[in-house]
């Protein structure tokens, strides 16, 4: 096989379908709550996702439960993001258990929501659209590109903001990234749903409620028989078990695989999507077979998509460290708030670091923009945080309280003509309480 790089050159012309005030990339937990944000505070606002339904690791990766919202018996994160839940919660789509406020959910009504509240808002989506490119000019983002079954389309914005997880808009626009990603990037998990569970059972009932702070939520019980059998049996790699109730009776989420992968080089995260969709399957012939309360188990779904715990983050105005996060250090700009566990798994063994915080942490306005790029905003995986606080705020809950936070910044930067890197903070605070965040 020839192991040269062969290239070809190609030249079309791509059709710009929009002009909007705001752009967001991917409509994950931050970027369908960005674009509602921005939406409401009076942008002509667009999102552009890869799939056809929005949520993200929600909805294309099952993971549940959304944590944490509430710390120390305080709401740490309010607003649109809480008006979400509490309008899930009204549908019959999710338990907010207490006192932590976990959220389990129903995929499906969680999709259907996020449609909803996104079309209340009036803003534009482009669905089934996959980030391709962008093209600059004078230092600022002019338009983005984007594939879909019209061929290459093209839209362009005053402000762009990135919640595509892995930073796509920000590395195609050059923005500078966090240098520690040569080090082990915590692994990849695919997460699945069993049916057929005594979910009446006290082990079950125990494990699938995420609702004692300062706890680690997994099964005990059946960590360590796994562990106990794992040699014999030839268990593949796991962490947990973790599991949760899909509200519906004999189900519950599994969270456990775990595979080394990188999920922005493609060839690499087909492997170990691979490697993991086969555990799936090992690990439920298992539980069927060793513990009573799977005896009549079965798969009922695999997630469309691998849970990503870890890949680029921008190398922003100001890098969240450790430090600050784990001591609760309340910025000027602060305009979110962290409350989960930092969390950092590996990938061979089924160890995990886990350090409760003491108080909810903050993050800063600061680490949601580069330097030199004046009409980028970033929100969820990919804000400028060092690894170890990092591995807290990525979760769900906390990326719905930043993606809110840019979108608001958005739309003020926009009505007042400044640069992101010059955005009014006491406004955009007023503005975030106003909403209801917690600041």
């Amino acid at each position: 096989m020839d192991k040269k790089v062969r290239s070809i050159e190609i030249s079309k012309r791509v059709p710009i379908v929009g002009n909007y005030d705001v752009v967001v990339c991917g409509g994950g937990p931050a970027g369908f709550i960005a674009a509602i944000a921005a939406a409401r505070s009076g942008a002509k606002t667009a999102v552009v996702e890869q799939y056809g339904f929005l949520g993200g690791m929600a909805t294309m990766g099952l993971v549940t439960p959304l944590s944490v919202f509430t710390y120390n018996n305080e709401k740490v994160i309010g607003g649109i993001p809480w008006e979400f839940i509490e309008r899930l919660e009204k549908m019959g789509g999710c338990i907010i258990e207490k006192p932590l406020g976990n959220v389990a959910f129903d995929p499906e009504l969680y999709k259907l929501l996020c449609q909803q509240m996104m079309l209340e808002a009036g803003v534009d989506m482009y669905m089934h659209s996959y980030l391709s490119g962008c093209q600059t000019k004078a230092g600022k983002i002019s338009c983005i590109l984007f594939e879909n079954k019209n061929g290459t389309e093209a839209i362009s914005a005053d402000m762009y903001i990135d919640c595509t997880g892995d930073g796509d808009l920000a590395a195609m626009a050059g923005v500078p990234m966090q240098t520690d990603e040569c080090k082990p990037l915590q692994p990849l998990s695919t997460y699945f749903i069993l049916g057929g569970v005594d979910t009446d059972s006290p082990m079950i009932i125990d494990a699938m409620h995420h609702n004692k702070q300062g706890q680690n939520c997994h099964c005990i019980a059946v960590r360590e028989k796994l562990l106990a059998m794992k040699e014999a049996l030839g268990i593949p790699e796991f962490g947990g078990p973790w599991f949760c109730t899909t509200l519906r009776p004999g189900e519950v989420t599994v969270n456990m695989t775990r595979t080394a992968g990188n999920a922005i080089d493609n060839r690499n995260f087909t492997a170990a999507e691979c490697r993991l969709r086969e555990d799936v399957f090992k690990i439920a012939r298992i539980f069927k077979e060793n513990f009573e309360e799977f005896k009549n188990s079965y798969v009922t779904t695999v997630a469309v998509h691998a849970g990503i715990r870890e890949t680029r983050r921008i190398k922003g105005v100001h890098t969240i460290t450790a430090e600050e996060y784990v001591n609760a250090y309340k910025y000027p700009d602060s305009i979110s708030r962290g409350a989960h566990p930092i969390d950092i798994h590996v990938a061979a063994g089924a160890e995990q670091s886990v350090t409760f915080l003491k108080k909810a942490a903050y993050v800063p306005y600061r680490a949601l923009i580069a330097e030199d790029f004046p009409n980028l905003l970033v929100a969820g995986r990919c804000i400028s945080a060092d690894k170890t606080s990092f591995a807290s705020l990525r979760v769900q809950a906390s990326c719905m309280g930043v993606g809110q936070a840019a979108g608001v910044a958005a739309a003020q930067c926009i009505k007042a003509g400044v640069t992101v890197q010059k955005a009014d903070i006491h406004n955009l605070i007023e503005e975030l309480k106003k909403l209801g965040a917690i600041i």
